[in-house]
């Protein structure tokens, strides 16, 4: 079987260091795959998708693969891109995996997923979109809240200060992401309880086991969230205190999870394979605070460990991300 893997290399002109090491992990994550799809015979053929726009469709269809593996998480430099490359993808009429040009579109523009999840009865936490610091004046939700871009992912933007608790550290955060992120804030209200995440794979999405963050070593100090450098900086106290751990709920409360999950996830359109995370309040509520269409994939990453969690070793799982895009079809 012919396979193109599609990555995204579009950051090699960034410096090294903890700033880009979100990105640098798109390379483990390519050939991981790759090793996995030769390992069951598969001819694969990794294609870079660099700065320049389209420069990877006429390689793409010389190739004339029979699926298109797409890792891509951004498109020249920009998250806010990656959609185009599905979007290409469908005009070649190549078939390929995860989701298409309107989830990913969704996905990272947080205030309209919020939107669409509130609209299906999805219960997710009051937020506003502030694309100017006027706009705060304008602003109910209630404090303490979480700042994020409202157009990043992979936790970009989000630190130790990013939670607030009065209004003058709102507008301080909200102001370092409109002029350091160059795009809106999102404000969104802090729930406190447990982070929860699920991952889904199939179409119709089935969840497999859910994983947690413990926060239980996390100095009290610091919010419990997981920021940039818990999930990039391994020399920080956040990476070393908020490992990933096997989620025990009451059996009710685990329906309840696992039906936000899969109702988010098929709100925003999403296919093949993805991860909900959710706040579990202390009264049993789930919150769905982001819905990750074609997650990180990496063999160490939580998408990876459930799916073995589940029986799914890493060369099965991938192997199994082309049998559901092969039977979804173009």
């Amino acid at each position: 079987m012919r396979i193109a893997v599609l990555y995204n290399f579009d950051f090699a002109h960034l410096p090294e260091g903890v700033e880009r090491r979100s990105q640098d992990a798109i390379l483990g994550v390519r050939a991981a795959v790759e090793a996995a799809l030769c390992a069951r015979g598969a001819q694969v053929r990794s294609i870079p998708v660099a700065s320049a726009p389209a420069d990877f469709v006429p390689e793409l269809l010389a190739e004339r693969p029979e699926l298109v593996v797409n890792l891509c998480e951004s498109f020249a430099g920009e998250a806010r891109g990656e959609m185009l490359v599905p979007g290409l993808l469908d005009l070649t009429g190549l078939a390929y995996t995860g989701s298409g040009p309107l989830a990913l579109t969704l996905a990272l523009h947080k205030d309209k997923a919020k939107a669409l999840l509130r609209g299906c009865g999805v219960t997710t936490p009051d937020s506003a979109l502030i694309e100017r610091l006027p706009d705060l004046e304008q602003v109910s939700v209630a404090l303490p809240a979480i700042v994020k871009p409202a157009r990043e992912d992979a936790s970009i933007g989000i630190d130790r200060h990013s939670v607030v608790r009065d209004k003058s550290e709102l507008r301080r955060v909200c102001e370092r992401v409109l002029r350091e992120h160059r795009q809106p804030a999102l404000v969104e209200q802090y729930i406190e309880g447990r982070e929860l995440n699920v991952a889904l794979l199939g179409n119709p999405p089935r969840p497999l086991p859910i994983s947690e963050i413990d926060f239980t070593h996390l100095d009290p100090s610091l919010p419990r969230i997981v920021t940039y450098a818990a999930k990039w900086d391994e020399s920080s106290p956040e990476y070393l205190a908020t490992p990933p751990v096997w989620c025990s709920l009451p059996e009710e409360i685990e329906q309840r999870v696992y039906q936000a999950a899969v109702a988010a996830f098929t709100a925003l359109d999403c296919r093949d394979y993805g991860r909900v995370d959710i706040r579990l309040s202390p009264e049993g509520v789930p919150f769905v605070i982001e819905v990750n269409p074609n997650c990180d994939l990496s063999p160490g990453a939580g998408f990876a460990r459930a799916a073995e969690a589940s029986g799914l070793g890493y060369e099965d799982l991938v192997w199994r991300l082309v049998e559901v895009a092969r039977e979804r079809g173009p």
